[in-house]
């Protein structure tokens, strides 16, 4: 098992190594409940619950590998003043993969247009700061050089991304590139390490869309799609399908193209609280090696409702 880990965190290493600056790669964290985190993705969608909405999202990949992904999120986001069609948020991630630490943190502004009575648009923008850090005193690895090297804070860089988002009672399509910033996280110049390789973070161009069946009184059907893309990676498309019963219970399941199958149960306690539980096995070789006991994602909501506006039939989006 020791040799197995010093293995998985050496081909970290190597990943890391061959994310150059000539080189393009999938690089922001991905979730499972992405349904109901949809604005760290896209910040048109702040405020469009229409109450104050706050997420925690907490994701274990490839439970049983040392060094495997782990992920946090914290979101919050309400629409403001009189005529709320103005939406404020702001999101707070944590990515770690190896000896590799992301901290993301954004604001997010979101104006609604009212197409009619029931459909609505809204443009958003998200604007903050990434920073990557690098630490290899932890791994165990037979080149000195990769063992010596000091930990590496990375850089401060900007986050400037912007995004649209349209509305119905049933349906919703959105679009967004969360970061336009294409800038070198960090670099090993002069350190001998891997070629004296960088990291540099590439743009992601995001697609959601979704749609509620009401197959009965008591039970709603939510199929929905997401499409991320990278400009020299292949695109990445998550196809997933949800059922809401009797506004309590969600349960469904979910397929990442060529990368793993999902499955996901959720319960609304009361009007304002919300848990989520999802569990990913990967169909790869990866996924069917002993050490990997799959990936967990825990996700809990919190909505503040005005007093006047009780809520009466749950928002399946």
């Amino acid at each position: 098992m020791k040799t197995l880990k010093n293995i998985f965190s050496a081909s970290i290493i190597v990943l890391t190594g061959l994310m150059t600056k000539n080189a393009s790669a999938q690089q922001e964290a991905q979730y499972t409940h992405y349904m109901y985190n949809t604005l760290s993705i896209n910040p048109a969608y702040a405020g469009n619950r229409d109450v104050l909405s706050v997420v925690g999202l907490h994701r274990t990949q490839w439970v049983g590998m040392d060094g495997a992904p782990q992920t946090q999120t914290l979101s919050i986001h309400s629409p403001v003043g009189m005529t709320q069609k103005i939406g404020l948020g702001g999101n707070i991630m944590s990515d770690k993969l190896g000896p590799t630490n992301e901290v993301t943190v954004t604001a997010d502004a979101s104006y609604k247009i009212d197409l009619s009575r029931y459909s609505h648009l809204s443009f958003g923008v998200k604007a903050g700061f990434n920073r990557i850090g690098l630490d290899l005193s932890g791994v165990s690895y037979e080149t000195p050089e990769v063992s010596n090297v000091d930990p590496i804070n990375g850089n401060f860089n900007p986050v400037i991304g912007a995004g649209v988002y349209f509305n119905t009672e049933k349906t919703y399509v959105g679009l967004s590139v969360p970061n336009f910033i294409q800038a070198d996280a960090y670099s090993l110049e002069g350190t001998n390490v891997i070629a004296n390789s960088s990291l540099s973070q590439r743009m992601h161009m995001y697609f959601i869309a979704g749609h509620v069946f009401d197959l009965s009184d008591n039970i709603k059907f939510k199929p929905a799609i997401l499409s991320k893309i990278v400009i020299g990676a292949p695109a990445q498309v998550d196809i997933s399908a949800n059922f809401l019963l009797y506004d309590k219970f969600t349960i469904g399941g979910a397929y990442r193209y060529n990368a793993a199958f999902s499955g996901l149960v959720g319960y609304q306690i009361n009007d304002s609280l919300m848990f989520g539980l999802s569990y990913d096995k990967e169909p790869t070789d990866l996924g069917n090696t002993q050490f990997n006991d799959g990936t967990y994602e825990v996700m809990l909501r919190f909505e503040l409702f005005r007093a006047y506006k009780r809520i009466t039939t749950p928002r399946f989006f």
